[in-house]
């Protein structure tokens, strides 16, 4: 426990030093103002049209965001040799890997938090504020999305040599799990006999992160209709208050199992020298 709070300490002090960090919390802050102004045309609560916008813009920013700062914090410890050094110290790699993540959500929750909280004040500033409500559930979307995708963006270090590789690796799960999702999804399962539909739509929903925190967002906002007969089953599941607490369970198995295989791979690296 102690190896890893040492990590996480370590991990937030070169996040808040990292120029990137302030990079991304200035051009969040300036999304979140944009946000601010979409939501000035009227009284925002539930599900709609401006909702809607704004979830896809924090979609399209924030796990790319996430990506980049969290490949980049492991590929820079095999270019800089700073876990050659760290491997010479009897610090597990489980605890490297744990206090790893752990410092890096700190970082990019700091950039989240303070993004919503410059937005909720300005808009009781100006006299258009979100609904409570809604307001919560956008910042639930933001920060599942960094928790989910900070889990890739460490599976992506772990595999990429150096940062030109985890860039494009990065770039490539961000338009995949993002831009290119819908396409994907209607090439695959026009292939499929259609009893395998929702039992496909299911397991897929599941592996892409985005995905997964999108649905269980516009359902809790009320926009559940939207989605089409294949979901129903979703929205049964997901609007009781239960539904919470099951998605969280779904969120942490995630977390957790893409932590083992993070640490498969570096112990592996670890025996290998």
């Amino acid at each position: 426990m102690g190896d890893m709070l040492q990590v996480v300490r370590r991990e937030m002090k070169m996040g808040f030093r990292n120029p990137w960090s302030y990079s991304f919390l200035i051009l969040f802050c300036v999304f979140s103002l944009s946000l601010l102004i979409i939501n000035s045309q009227n009284f925002v609560s539930g599900y709609s049209g401006t909702t809607g916008s704004m979830l896809n813009l924090i979609l399209y920013l924030l796990p790319l965001m996430t990506l980049f700062l969290g490949s980049f914090s492991l590929t820079s410890e095999k270019e800089e040799g700073s876990w050659q050094l760290l491997s010479t110290y009897p610090i597990g790699t489980m605890s490297f890997i744990v206090g790893k993540y752990l410092g890096l959500s700190v970082v990019l929750m700091t950039i989240v938090t303070f993004g919503y909280g410059l937005m909720g004040l300005l808009s009781g500033w100006v006299g258009s504020p979100l609904d409570v409500m809604t307001y919560l559930l956008f910042l639930v979307f933001s920060c599942g999305l960094v928790l989910l995708f900070l889990t890739i963006a460490l599976f992506i270090g772990s595999l990429s040599k150096n940062r030109w590789q985890a860039l494009t690796i990065s770039v490539s799960v961000w338009f995949f799990a993002v831009i290119g999702w819908p396409t994907l999804l209607i090439s695959v399962l026009g292939l499929m006999p259609y009893h395998w539909i929702k039992p496909l739509l299911t397991v897929l929903t599941f592996i892409n992160p985005a995905e997964l925190v999108r649905l269980f967002v516009v359902i809790k906002l009320g926009g559940g209709s939207i989605l089409g007969p294949e979901y129903y089953q979703w929205v049964d599941w997901v609007q009781p208050s239960s539904g919470s607490w099951i998605f969280m369970g779904i969120c942490l198995l995630w977390i957790a199992c893409s932590i083992v295989a993070v640490y498969g791979i570096w112990e592996r690296g670890r025996s290998h020298g």
